[in-house]
């Protein structure tokens, strides 16, 4: 918590700093555009690496865990059927606030012309082209050109054709790829603990370019996105609901402890006791809580996919990117895959390894996110306090499909 209000100390000073200098230093605010450049780009470098790693380190473990028996494959396959549904979820959610709610095109304008370097990824070619691109006829060359949909494909058959291995053969394979992602997560972490002077000098940029409006259109951001992270809230007590026939009050009384300390903490982790209190209040077994719950926090958050491509449509929004239909459905997959390896991961490292592949899928600017990484503290309150909601409703949900509910 001391880190992330640093950064966002620094993210506040740097564009006060850059308000109050405006146009009147030009070389101080071109040696800052080069510094949070050179940041970026640090950032950057780890996407495409940490996307492979930590897919088929993620997909391995999950196999490894649906091999426990019939309870656990029912388990992840609702998660995953869940995590779909939220990045759809998001893609028709976050356009609906954003055309209810625009930013204001003053504030657009300014924040555009401060970020002046962000560029689009590529167009997301035509339908037809955009279906045969799925399947890399080269792997490293999509690596080499971003296109990171075809990777993730690649990936993911790669992940799976090794979970057919014997476990003596995959066992050197995933101990590489595992070696990579923790050496990858290593640099990464080297990379943010920069994260102070990289926001400070990017703040200053936009804040000497766009003046009072960088302030509006964060805030701005936080509601959106925070609004999306809310309808999985919601969904929470309906899924309970409707899957586990627990009514929406006895189930808020239940959820309250689990859901005070997701608020206080913003880990899922910590509040697994309030959670298996809770669940267990609610008449679900032992045998249930004691496997689905630890599942659900191992690998399943549910505000991943739909709040990760929340951020990157408000990018789009924020850069003038027009989202076809296209787009967003690249948006959605690269959502729903990616967060099954990001889930281990502390939330600022997630924030870059799981958008930026969305971004470039959707073919939209990455730069904007260093910005935004630094207040992703206030977003990332309502992504644990989802995620332990949900977290709750498919334990019951599960429970009573299989009998073990009072």
């Amino acid at each position: 918590m001391l880190k992330t209000l640093l950064v966002l100390g620094a993210l506040a000073v740097g564009i006060a700093l850059g308000m109050a200098i405006g146009g009147n230093a030009p070389g101080l605010v071109n040696g800052a555009d080069v510094v949070g450049s050179l940041w970026l780009r640090g950032l950057q470098m780890t996407v495409v690496p940490l996307v492979v790693t930590l897919l088929v380190t993620g997909i391995l473990r999950t196999a490894q865990m649906a091999s426990a028996g019939r309870l656990t494959v029912r388990a992840i396959a609702t998660m995953i059927v869940l995590l779909w549904a939220s990045a759809a979820m998001a893609a028709v959610v976050t356009p609906a606030l954003l055309a209810a709610f625009p930013l204001p095109e003053a504030a657009r304008a300014a924040l555009r012309g401060a970020l002046a370097t962000a560029q689009p990824t590529g167009e997301v070619p035509p339908f037809t082209e955009f279906l045969r691109a799925l399947v890399p006829t080269n792997p490293v060359a999509a690596a080499a050109n971003d296109a990171i949909l075809p990777l993730i494909i690649f990936t993911l058959a790669f992940a799976f054709a090794l979970t057919r291995l014997s476990p003596e053969q995959r066992a050197p394979v995933q101990g590489l790829f595992a070696a990579i992602a923790d050496a990858m997560i290593i640099l990464i972490g080297w990379v943010l603990a920069l994260a102070p002077i990289g926001v400070f000098a990017l703040g200053l940029v936009v804040g000497s370019r766009a003046g009072v409006a960088a302030f509006g259109a964060l805030g701005h951001y936080v509601l959106t996105v925070t609004s999306v992270g809310g309808v999985v809230w919601i969904s929470g007590f309906a899924l309970a609901w409707i899957g586990g026939r627990v009514n929406p009050l006895a189930f808020l009384r239940a959820s309250i402890p689990a859901q005070a300390v997701a608020i206080s903490t913003q880990s899922s982790l910590a509040s697994l006791p309030a959670m298996l209190t809770g669940v267990r209040a609610l008449g679900v077994g032992e045998r249930i809580a004691d496997v689905v719950l630890p599942i659900a926090v191992a690998l399943f958050r549910a505000t991943g996919p739909c709040m990760n491509l929340a951020v990157a449509i408000y990018v789009a929004h924020l850069m003038g990117v027009e989202l076809g239909p296209v787009a967003l459905a690249a948006g959605v997959a690269a959502a729903a895959i990616t967060t099954m390896g990001a889930v281990s991961l502390p939330g600022s490292i997630s924030f870059i390894s799981s958008i930026a592949p969305i971004c470039i899928a959707m073919g939209v600017p990455v730069e904007p996110l260093a910005l935004l990484l630094a207040i992703e503290v206030f977003p990332d309150i309502m992504r644990t306090l989802s995620n332990v909601t949900m977290d709750m409703a498919v334990t019951t949900t599960i429970a009573r499909a299989e009998g073990d509910k009072k």
